[in-house]
């Protein structure tokens, strides 16, 4: 199947026609199957029952919907339906395990003193985020306002993205650890991270990011069962974390793409991530707090290396220091009203084929 949406991916979605209402459905290529006939959690206007049935009920739908698409049912193209949220978002947290990312901002932010926090290679570090404002992709992301500076308040002039992997509760529970994950996480989904970094600068002493995040996460329409995907070791940590957050847990080899105006500028490499998804859920439910069917955590920003693998424009343009050249031959440091981002992505089915992760998408307006 073209477009790398074979049987071994099918990602489920939410959909509509004109004038009907929402469906449970799966990706094929470039079109929609439609699950509504196969009856119980699958005929449900979102993914929250399903996910909530255990892993059990995941892979026995996850069979039935294989079968279902091999015997060759009516398909309907993705043109002719509205995409939704996938699943009823509880909650929402935003971690920041990507070594390369938290090193690089350190550079950038904080010249006079490069590096990680002391306790970063000790805990995952995250923040709570907002859930009513996470969104699909595909929606309008309107630039935000707020203080920028002492007596300063208007639009942001630096609004940037965060090229983020999802990761989608399925069976309510506290204190996980990381051996519990694949019992408790249904799927994952791609994530943009919308920040506005001048506002962030302003208020994230002491406390954190608040309002330069809190106005629009954007998911992708997809989310991908865990068990469609081939896992490989988790990277390599120094100093041996605590007892709860071991052993590590599965990692994905998922390949990022960013796309700017159409213009790919960047490609994050997500098997490079420091924390595990796994530990990342430890963390959450550690001091005993719960996590519920549809909460969503995401990775943090993706980001290797290299200036073309990172995944925020803060540091592809170097705080806009260094504008990005776009197809049209216009240059960036941030994103203008009218800009378009798209983050895509590739990984390796458990079948040990390429497969899309699909993509989410967001344009800015006023």
């Amino acid at each position: 199947m073209s477009d790398g949406f074979g049987l071994d991916n099918l990602p489920y979605g939410v959909f509509s026609r004109p004038g009907g209402g929402r469906h449970l459905g799966v990706r094929l290529g470039t079109d929609v199957v439609d699950l509504s006939s196969l009856g119980g959690h699958l005929a449900a206007s979102s993914l929250n029952p399903l996910m909530a049935a255990g892993r059990a009920a995941w892979r026995a739908a996850r069979e039935a919907v294989i079968a279902h698409v091999t015997a060759g049912p009516p398909v309907i193209p993705l043109s002719a339906v509205t995409l939704h949220l996938p699943f009823e978002v509880a909650d929402y947290t935003d971690f920041y395990s990507s070594e390369q990312h938290a090193l690089t901002v350190s550079k950038i932010l904080r010249p006079e003193a490069p590096g990680l926090p002391p306790q970063w290679k000790h805990l995952p570090i995250g923040y709570h985020g907002r859930s009513a404002t996470v969104v699909v992709g595909g929606t309008p992301i309107r630039r935000p306002s707020g203080q920028l500076a002492e007596g300063v308040f208007g639009p942001t002039r630096r609004l940037d993205i965060e090229a983020e992997v999802g990761f989608v509760v399925g069976v309510p529970g506290r204190q996980l650890t990381t051996t519990d994950f694949a019992e408790h996480v249904f799927g994952l989904t791609l994530v943009n991270d919308w920040s506005a970094r001048d506002l962030q600068a302003w208020e994230y002493r002491p406390l954190g990011p608040f309002l330069a995040k809190s106005f629009a996460t954007s998911v992708s329409p997809w989310v991908l069962p865990l068990d469609a995907l081939a896992t490989v070791p988790a990277v390599a940590q120094d100093p041996e974390p605590l007892a709860y957050l071991r052993p590590a847990g599965p990692a994905y080899d998922l390949r990022l793409r960013v796309e700017w105006n159409d213009t790919p500028v960047s490609r994050p490499p997500f098997a490079s991530m420091y924390w595990t998804a796994a530990q990342q859920l430890a963390h959450l439910t550690s001091n005993g707090a719960a996590v519920r069917t549809g909460d969503l955590y995401a990775s943090g920003t993706v980001s290797g290396p290299a200036r073309d693998e990172a995944g925020s424009f803060l540091e592809l343009t170097w705080n806009g220091a260094e504008q990005v050249k776009l197809a049209d031959g216009s240059r960036r440091g941030f994103l203008e009203d009218g800009d378009h981002v798209r983050i895509g992505g590739t990984a390796i089915s458990a079948a040990g084929a390429e497969i899309s992760l699909g993509s989410v998408s967001g344009t800015v307006v006023p």
